[in-house]
């Protein structure tokens, strides 16, 4: 029992710091942010474009930010910034919520194990000698009922690490996929500006 709560509790301190990091970090309306930065950008303000960048650390304005400062060079090189700051955000969208699956798979085993040490403990406290046999079936009863409890906890933590697991991987799939389009907006932004005629 006690190793399920400190499950639990594993599980719960993911969980909520999951949530928590997805829910500040990517509150950024991208879309409205990015025409903000584009009209900025077609007006030739890069160097405001890049303050309006550095107002928050949300990763889209990282992003963004990564690219403009490398607006005045080649295609290249802003490729090559957007596409290695991008690396380094992508994981940071899924941490730790891989663990959530293995945490599923860990609570169920130590639900079973506590069943089974529960049922062996039982078994040995009605073995004693000199129990009556309502003392044997009262200490077999409560002795079961715990070990269910056991089992019980396990699957209920399991099912509650698969829920949230589904829930903040289609998050942070949305998100890396919000990072990529921004990636690919950001780049024919700067790119396109660099040709004349075309703003």
């Amino acid at each position: 029992m006690v190793l399920n709560m400190i499950a639990s509790a594993i599980v719960l301190t993911i969980v909520i710091e999951r949530l928590a990091f997805q829910l500040t970090k990517y509150r950024v309306n991208s879309k409205e942010f990015f025409a903000q930065v584009k009209k900025l950008v077609a007006a030739g303000n890069i160097d405001r474009a890049i303050k309006l960048c550095e107002a928050s650390d949300y990763p889209i304005l990282q992003l963004v930010k990564a690219g403009l400062t490398h607006a005045n060079k080649g295609g290249d090189e802003i490729d090559a910034a957007l596409s290695e700051k991008l690396s380094e955000l992508k994981p940071q969208a899924e941490k730790r919520i891989g663990a959530l699956w293995s945490m599923a798979n860990i609570s169920t085993l130590i639900g079973l194990l506590g069943t089974v040490s529960g049922l062996i403990l039982t078994f040995g406290s009605i073995a004693a000698p000199g129990l009556s046999q309502a003392d044997k079936q009262r200490m077999l009863s409560n002795g079961i009922a715990e070990a269910m409890y056991n089992t019980a906890l396990g699957l209920g933590i399991a099912v509650f690490c698969m829920i949230t697991h589904i829930i903040l991987h289609t998050r942070a799939k949305a998100i890396q996929h919000d990072l990529e389009s921004t990636v690919e907006r950001t780049f024919n932004m700067l790119t396109i500006a660099q040709r004349p005629g075309q703003y």
